[in-house]
């Protein structure tokens, strides 16, 4: 592996690191040699994962259970890390939620403040507390994980559209606030093979492929390219920066 992007023995944490992008990205930083976090809200999912790592590359993983919608459960993420590792280098804001709703009158409070505090109200608060300590440490780096609906909303994603396009306000806010020596970055995805997409029936599918000029959906093995870059030395003059990964599929919408 280039040197730049050698990430051997940092810490990497990961929210929604059991599945799909964040998946990935966790295989991907332990393969790197980055000790890994991993966390979301089901353990026994966590702690299978930690397993794999664990055997595949022999890096140290720990699972901890965690909504990153309740502010108060953040704290305990933070202090587990650092009590198990004694720092955080890496700090990936993955977690998300977009569910689904018949009509924009018929969404709920409930399913309005759910949306923006897993995709907003928690990655900020996450990103407080660690940053926080990064700063401290005098090294770290951050990754927001937004999507391609906070360029491009649609009728179906008003609530989750809004709260990522804030996700892609925070990058910036916070590279302000964190640099010189902590970078702050945004990866902003389009369609790609995950557990969301399995409830999209095949005309939602076969449009989402048609639209890139790539012509297909994205592997989620697909998104770690960028997560490394951005992760490791590879990008130590990147910060504030939001960089697209969706097949060339915003550069075609008009």
């Amino acid at each position: 592996m280039t040197a730049s992007f050698d990430l051997t023995d940092r810490v990497a944490l990961v929210t929604g690191g059991s599945r799909g992008l964040g998946r990935e990205m966790v295989l991907g930083f332990a393969r790197a040699g980055a000790d890994v976090v991993i966390a979301s809200r089901k353990l026994d999912a966590c702690e299978a994962l930690a397993k794999e790592v664990e055997a595949e590359t022999g890096r140290a993983a720990l699972a901890y259970a965690c909504h990153v919608g309740h502010w108060q459960q953040l704290e305990g993420l933070v202090d587990a890390a650092y009590d198990r590792f004694g720092k955080i280098d890496v700090l990936v804001n993955n977690a998300g939620m977009s569910p689904l709703y018949e009509s924009l009158a018929g969404v709920t409070e409930e399913l309005y403040d759910k949306v923006f505090d897993v995709n907003l109200k928690g990655p900020f608060r996450l990103t407080a507390l660690a940053g926080t300590r990064m700063v401290e440490a005098g090294r770290g780096s951050i990754i927001f994980v937004s999507s391609t609906g906070s360029l491009h909303p649609t009728a179906g994603i008003v609530p989750y559209a809004a709260a990522k396009a804030g996700v892609n306000a925070m990058t910036v806010g916070f590279a302000q606030a964190y640099g010189p020596n902590v970078r702050v970055n945004c990866i902003i995805p389009g369609a790609f093979a995950t557990d969301v997409t399995n409830w999209w029936d095949d005309a939602t599918k076969k449009a989402a492929a048609a639209n890139p000029p790539l012509k297909r959906i994205g592997g989620p093995e697909e998104i770690v390219g960028t997560a490394l870059y951005l992760a490791s030395d590879a990008s130590s003059y990147t910060t504030g920066a939001h960089i697209v990964v969706d097949g060339g599929s915003a550069a075609s919408t008009p």
